[in-house]
């Protein structure tokens, strides 16, 4: 039985001794690849450019090695014609030079141990794409893992290899070595205190039903303190739903309008003014630059038949807080409707609604409930559309009925009622900017500023733009490996090589210390690593 094995890279003299050792016995005497030698040793002819994960006992003894190139040519490049045609593309890839176990203790546990190694090793280095020479009779093991068999078998007789590659996203590792708490820290779903989790389990109820009716008026009412605006109105839908019956209504006025638009959905706001044959301009910032409220009123000013402009408050794909309330101030001196969505800034940002036309948001996020509701906040009334908009869109149609003119879901409601009857967003806004200006300074530290600061920098979102060296990707799965979700994945996201840290779910100020650690130890392993390359290659 194994007991406390430790697997690392391999860096003292007495490792490297039982490695070659190691290598000698599976390449020598078990598989008759190499020629015998007094010695008993046999040291790689890529030694010096290889990189070497192993797993030794607390007694110092080996039980198992790897050995990772990534200096073409690799082997197969001498055993198959045109390798480059029979792999996928990939931007970096590397070779598994030598793979071992002892044995004795072939049971997959020291395996797992060294795969986990190679795992961790091609996420900090940006690797996209791993081959291997895979023994025949552990075809079966390979292709468990992940690896995908391609081209004729190579060599001959016991030294019989198939050609393998394993892509990076595809590697299976075992969930007996995952982490067993997983932390979120994305923009949503966002992760909920127990209250929320246990409301939405609550048998459902009709949603005409009167106990239904009056918990639903409860929370707009608490809706209305929370953002004060006159009105809101809940919806079966997201935030993008809820943006949909803004620039629906706002067709009805027949007149035109500005966007303003410095991100992504910045961006989405144009599109959904397009699918509406809406008459407007545009106002465009680069992303992660602030509006100037000069230059804004400088558009209004010029342009006298702008009546309406809509923006982005929290601008959730840079972490940028536009100015509402300069913005606000411009709309009522030029007697323009303005329009925002506070998708990301409800409950994470104290709001002041009381002045606009219309605001879009949603029951998760900031607020802190399960995602599936949209939320609309108005402060006139607004006029009977005539049949001119979708049924689902007319606003009015929600408040002459109560707010319940379709099936609204009470599983729905009845988180949503008990976030915002438990929840403290006062407290929760402090927690919030705390834990935000602890994580910046550690993520500068680590020389990774996020791409907004200041005034400017929403609290609850940290977009980081990484070194061109470091992958967002990569980074991204090895903090899912370790155990933190982060949002990475969006195509936007990964166009820039931005990663982004939101802090919109039930904040933990221990959780957001763990993941700055996590971030310091893969900057600090990528850093070791490319230095013991680049001395080897030296």
């Amino acid at each position: 039985m194994i007991h406390q094995l430790t697997y690392k890279r391999a860096e003292q003299p007495w490792e490297f001794e039982q490695i070659y050792r190691l290598n000698y016995e599976t390449f020598v005497e078990e598989i008759p690849q190499h020629q015998q030698s007094d010695t008993r040793l046999l040291v790689d002819k890529f030694n010096d450019e290889n990189t070497y994960f192993i797993a030794v006992s607390q007694d110092q003894v080996l039980h198992g090695m790897l050995a990772i190139r990534d200096q073409r040519p690799f082997s197969l490049d001498s055993k198959l014609e045109n390798l480059d045609a029979l792999i996928p593309p990939a931007r970096s890839m590397c070779e598994v030079r030598l793979l071992s176990v002892k044995q004795g203790v072939r049971n997959g546990v020291v395996l797992m141990g060294l795969l986990t190694q190679l795992y961790e090793y091609l996420l900090v280095m940006g690797y996209d794409l791993v081959l291997i020479s895979g023994i025949l009779n552990q075809q079966k093991l390979y292709r468990h893992i992940g690896f995908i068999p391609f081209g004729p078998v190579v060599g001959s007789g016991e030294a019989s290899f198939q050609p393998m590659y394993l892509k990076r996203e595809n590697i299976q590792i075992p969930g007996s070595i995952l982490p067993e708490e997983i932390v979120s820290f994305l923009p949503g779903p966002v992760e909920l205190p127990e209250s929320v989790n246990a409301a939405l389990s609550r048998p459902a109820v009709s949603h005409r039903s009167p106990g239904f009716l009056k918990k639903l008026n409860d929370i707009k009412s608490k809706l209305c303190a929370l953002s004060k605006a006159n009105y809101a109105e809940v919806l079966t839908g997201s935030g993008t739903l809820a943006n949909d019956v803004i620039t629906a209504h706002l067709s009805l006025l027949g007149q035109k309008g500005l966007i303003l638009s410095n991100g992504e959905f910045g961006e989405r706001l144009i599109d959904h003014a397009k699918r509406f044959s809406l008459d407007f301009e545009i106002c465009r910032k680069d992303w992660g630059d602030a509006f100037e409220p000069p230059a804004v009123e400088r558009l209004l000013k010029s342009d006298p038949n702008i009546r309406w402009l809509f923006m982005v408050h929290c601008e959730s794909s840079t972490g940028m807080l536009n100015p509402l309330t300069e913005i606000q101030a411009l709309c009522d001196a030029y007697q323009v409707k303005l329009c925002v969505d506070v998708i990301s800034a409800l409950g994470n940002v104290d709001l002041d609604l009381r002045g606009v036309y219309m605001a879009s948001a949603t029951s998760s996020k900031g607020i802190g409930s399960y995602c599936g509701l949209g939320i609309v906040f108005y402060n006139t009334l607004l006029p009977p559309s005539a049949g001119r908009l979708p049924r689902s869109l007319d606003l009015h149609k929600f408040h002459e009925e109560s707010g319940v003119p379709y099936t609204l879901s009470s599983n729905l409601v009845e988180a949503l009622y008990t976030a915002l009857t438990t929840i403290d967003y006062d407290k929760r806004r402090q927690t919030l900017s705390e834990v935000s200006h602890k994580l910046r300074e550690d993520l500068k530290a680590l020389g990774l500023p996020p791409l907004t600061s200041g005034s400017h920098a929403a609290a609850a979102i940290l977009t980081i733009p990484l070194p061109e060296a470091v992958s967002s990707l990569h980074l991204g799965d090895y903090l899912k490996y370790k155990g933190f979700l982060i949002s990475y994945e969006s195509a936007y996201l990964v166009r820039r090589n931005w990663i982004q840290v939101c802090l919109m779910g039930d904040l933990k100020p221990e959780r957001a210390a763990a993941l700055a650690e996590v971030i310091k130890t893969y900057v600090k392993q990528r850093a070791e690593l490319v230095i013991s390359k680049e001395n080897s290659a030296v």
